[in-house]
């Protein structure tokens, strides 16, 4: 536990200059301390000791997070963790946490950092799917922006969409942004009722989630032309992240994600997961240093690319990989 607090102390005040070290330190421990990396590493023949480069880091696939529990330590040493949404008939992913109250600063950490601080806004979470499961991260952060916020009339929604047209209609003027944060399929049924939305200049619409198996899966520029049409707003704002990780990547707008410090993201083959992509996209490898009490390199089911500009783009998910709704697909 006391690597624990070192690594997370060194990622709190983390140089983007020292990443790769950070990085380094944390794949030599996770090797050796993690049970279920180590196995991965003995299958693979990798040799810790021989790694010296982010880029020789063999990545651990996503699904074994549905199948064991992945930490670095002793299994008694965990009592809490976070569970996925999944859909109907899927196997959901346990990941254990280290510290919630460590994880919730951090996540607002980096919202903050990308947003400005919580007090200036009204938080209004639409989460219907994960709300009706336990152990959401999600929920879990929602809950913590909706506290920090200090706004009476922050709040979370299942399918009340009357209550929550009227609570946007009473904020329409006030002094302080308002944040709807909403899984898509819930913004687009709210879009899609007939109700009419006025404009609303102090509104910012964040989608997560997906459709999480409640609708069809559609490209990510018709969702958010559906949504921009309805709330009547320039852009459709994205948040990135999934149970698997502790660090969030946000989008202004367009799908484009920026990472925040403790995450980047590498680029495999989307024939060889063992090799680096050479093309324009490829499949998505994350590097999550807010993971050190887990596994930091997460080989994920995600495809993805990086734009002229630096910006991450999801382009949704590999073939036959079970839907997760942390993403839409696009084009």
């Amino acid at each position: 536990m006391q690597d624990f607090k070192s690594f997370s102390e060194r990622l709190s005040f983390l140089d983007k200059s020292h990443f790769e070290d950070l990085a380094l330190d944390l794949f030599h421990f996770q090797s050796i301390e993690n049970e279920v990396y180590r196995s991965y590493l003995s299958a693979r023949k990798v040799q810790h000791d021989k790694i010296k480069t982010l880029d020789s880091i063999p990545f651990l696939p996503i699904r074994f997070f549905k199948d064991f529990p992945v930490i670095s330590g002793q299994v008694s040493d965990f009592t809490t963790f976070y569970s996925s949404s999944g859909t109907t008939g899927t196997i959901t992913s346990r990941h254990f946490i280290w510290s919630e109250s460590w994880y919730l600063n951090h996540a607002q950490r980096i919202f903050e950092g990308f947003y400005g601080d919580l007090t200036d806004y009204h938080v209004l979470a639409l989460l219907p799917a994960y709300l009706e499961r336990p152990g959401s991260s999600l929920v879990s952060m929602a809950k913590h922006f909706i506290e920090k916020s200090g706004s009476p009339h922050s709040g979370f929604y299942l399918y009340n969409q009357e209550e929550l047209l009227a609570k946007l209609n009473l904020l329409r003027n006030d002094s302080r942004k308002v944040l709807l944060l909403g899984v898509t399929f819930a913004l687009l049924d709210l879009a899609e009722s007939g109700k009419v939305f006025p404009p609303m200049e102090n509104l910012i619409v964040m989608e997560t989630g997906g459709m999480k198996g409640r609708r069809k899966e559609m490209i990510r520029e018709e969702v958010h032309d559906i949504l921009k049409s309805f709330f009547k707003v320039k852009s459709i704002h994205s948040e990135y992240g999934m149970t698997e990780l502790m660090s969030q990547a946000y989008s202004k707008g367009q799908g484009k994600y920026t990472l925040p410090g403790s995450m980047r993201v590498m680029l495999r083959d989307v024939n060889d997961p063992l090799s680096w992509s050479k093309r324009s996209h490829g499949g998505i490898n994350v590097i999550d240093l807010a993971n050190f009490h887990s596994c930091a390199f997460i080989e994920t089911q995600d495809l993805g690319k990086f734009d002229e500009n630096g910006f991450l783009e999801v382009l949704g998910r590999f073939d036959n990989s079970e839907i997760r709704g942390c993403n839409l697909l696009v084009q």
